[in-house]
C-alpha cells in the first residue's frame, strides 16, 4: 500500500499512477479511507476501507473511467460515514455487482460447472477451458470484473494478434462470462468491455484434396499399414474420414451399435449438431467390415487399451501426410475435400450440407465458391462441346 506522494485523488493523479507487477493500493491524503487500486493490467478501481466496532470494512466503489474521481470521493464520503455511523451504506456482499463482480476466476469456475459441463459437448468444453486456463486465468485471474476495462481486453487482444483465430477466441470466451455475470445477476456496472474490440478477420485455412493427392493418400495408407507403420485402426479411421466427410471425433468415438452395414449407414446418436445418419457407400462398408470387433470394447476405433477408443489421430496423420508430400493437409481437410468433391460431381449444397451434418444452411455456404467454379467447369464443357459441333459443321460445308 502507498500514499500520494502529493495532492489527493483526481482524475489526474489517478492516471499518473504507476503500474507494477502487483496490485498496489494508493490512498488520498485528504480523505482517509478513500483509496485506488492500481492493477497489473493497468485498470484503476476506486475503493474505502474504514474501520467501525473493531472490525476492518473495505468496500469497491467502481472503476475509473466509469465513475470519475470527484463522484468516487463523494460516495466514498457517504460510506465512511455510515459505515462509522454503524449502518454500513454501499456495503456489498461478495460478487455482487456493487463489490466489482467476482473476479475472472471464480466466474469462470462457475461457468465451467453450470454452464459448459452441462450445456456444451465434451470437446467444446475442453476448448473452454484450455482458453480459460491457457490466456483469461493468468491475465485476469484474480481480478474482479469491474476492474477490467476495454483497454485491458484490447491490449489482451493485440498481444495475440500473431494468431488472429485465438486472439478472437479468447476475447469472445471473455465475453460469454460477462454475459452471464448479467444473466445471473452479479455483473458489475459499466457493461461489457469486450463489445468494443473489433475481431481480426479470420484467415481461411481450407484446403483441398485434388484428384491425383487422393491417389497418393490412398497409396500411402496401404504402405503404412502393410509396413506396421500406423494401426490398422488408425488406417481404418482415416479412410472413413475420407469416404464419409465425417469429423474427427464423430469416426472416433462411434460405437458398433451406430453402425448398420446391411442399410448401409451410420446413425450417429450424439454428433456435434445432434442426432443423424451418415449414409455408407460400398468402399466405406468393406473398411468397416474388415475391422474386428474386440471382446468388451463397444468402440469401432479401438484403441491399444482395453475398452478404450484411439484417441490421439495426429501421430500417425503426421506421418502419412509427410510420406505422401501433403504437409499442408489438416485432417479436417478432409472433410472439406469430401465436399469440394460432391461439389465438382453436381450435388447441390442442401445435399452436401445433409451430408456433413450441417444444421445451419449458412455453414455449407462456405463452399458457394466452389460451387461457383464448377459452375463455370460445367459450362466450359458445354461450351466446348457446341464450339466444336459449330467447327465441324463448318468444315463440312466449306468441303462441300
Amino acid at each position: 500500500m502507498a500514499r500520494l506522494n502529493s495532492g489527493t485523488i483526481s482524475r489526474r493523479t489517478v492516471e499518473a499512477l504507476p503500474v507494477g507487477d502487483r496490485e498496489t493500493v494508493f490512498w488520498d491524503r485528504e480523505l482517509s479511507g478513500f483509496g485506488v487500486r492500481v492493477y497489473p493490467t493497468g485498470s484503476r478501481v476506486y475503493l474505502v476501507q474504514t474501520r467501525h466496532g473493531g472490525r476492518s470494512r473495505r468496500v469497491t466503489i467502481g472503476r475509473h473511467g466509469v465513475v470519475t474521481a470527484e463522484q468516487a470521493r463523494r460516495k466514498a464520503a457517504l460510506v465512511i460515514a455510515g459505515i462509522k455511523a454503524g449502518e454500513e451504506p454501499g456495503r456489498a456482499s461478495p460478487g455482487s455487482p456493487s463489490a466489482g463482480g467476482p473476479t475472472i476466476a471464480e466466474l469462470g469456475e462457475r461457468y465451467l460447472r453450470e454452464h459448459v459441463d452441462v450445456r456444451c459437448k465434451h470437446t467444446t468444453a475442453g476448448a473452454y477451458r484450455y482458453t480459460l486456463t491457457k490466456y483469461l486465468l493468468p491475465e485476469f485471474g484474480s481480478v474482479p470484473l469491474g476492474a477490467i476495462g476495454r483497454e485491458d481486453v484490447a491490449a489482451l487482444h493485440y498481444r495475440l494478434h500473431k494468431t488472429p483465430n485465438t486472439a478472437n477466441r479468447v476475447v469472445e470466451t471473455l465475453s460469454r462470462l460477462f454475459y452471464m455475470a448479467e444473466a445471473w445477476g452479479v455483473a458489475p456496472e459499466g457493461g461489457n468491455p469486450c463489445r468494443f474490440v473489433k475481431k481480426y478477420k479470420s484467415r481461411s485455412c481450407e484446403r483441398f484434396l485434388s484428384e491425383e493427392e487422393f491417389r497418393r493418400l490412398g497409396r500411402v495408407l496401404s504402405e503404412v499399414e502393410t509396413e506396421g507403420r500406423v494401426s490398422r485402426n488408425g488406417v481404418a479411421a482415416l479412410r472413413l474420414l475420407m469416404l464419409t466427410g465425417c469429423r474427427r471425433n464423430e469416426i472416433l468415438t462411434l460405437r458398433w451399435e451406430e453402425v448398420d452395414l446391411e442399410a448401409g449407414e451410420l446413425r450417429l446418436r450424439d454428433a456435434k449438431t445432434g442426432a443423424r445418419s451418415v449414409a455408407l457407400s460400398p468402399a466405406a462398408r468393406r473398411v468397416l467390415s474388415a475391422l474386428p470387433r474386440k471382446p468388451n470394447n463397444p468402440w469401432v476405433i479401438a484403441g491399444p487399451e482395453a475398452g478404450r477408443h484411439l484417441s490421439n489421430l495426429n501421430s500417425p496423420w503426421l506421418l502419412v501426410r509427410k510420406r505422401a508430400g501433403l504437409e499442408d493437409v489438416r485432417i479436417h481437410d478432409l472433410r472439406h475435400s469430401f465436399a469440394s468433391r460432391a461439389l465438382a460431381l453436381g450435388e447441390s449444397l442442401t445435399m452436401i450440407g445433409k451430408m456433413l451434418g450441417h444444421r445451419q444452411v449458412q455453414t455449407t455456404a462456405r463452399y458457394a465458391h466452389l460451387a461457383r467454379e464448377s459452375v463455370k467447369t460445367s459450362a466450359a464443357r458445354v461450351t466446348a462441346s457446341i464450339a466444336g459441333d459449330m467447327e465441324d459443321t463448318g468444315t463440312t460445308s466449306d468441303t462441300a
